[in-house]
């Protein structure tokens, strides 16, 4: 949906303006994919945080994994789940 867009939008214009997001600011990012069924987008951001060292917490991988639910991607769900218990999430 547009609320999606809108989040996105955010996340870049904060990268663009020097303002590094934090996990707060993924979060509500990934979150807003997984309401709007954007599961490609979403596990990008995943990829993308963890990239810049940002610790994903319960919240990023609940988001994450109920995109992947909505998205028919079972298995990269069940990835996840793994990986946020191998991490002592």
């Amino acid at each position: 949906g547009g609320r999606t867009g809108t989040a996105i939008d955010l996340l870049s214009e904060m990268k663009g303006r020097g303002i590094e997001p934090d996990v707060i600011t993924y979060n509500a990012a990934i979150s807003a994919c997984e309401k709007g069924s954007r599961t490609d987008t979403a596990l990008d951001l995943l990829t993308e945080m963890k990239g810049r060292g940002i610790e994903p917490n319960v919240i990023t991988y609940s988001a994450a994994i109920s995109s992947c639910e909505k998205g028919g991607r079972t298995g990269t769900a069940i990835d996840l789940l793994s990986e946020m218990k191998g991490r002592g999430i």
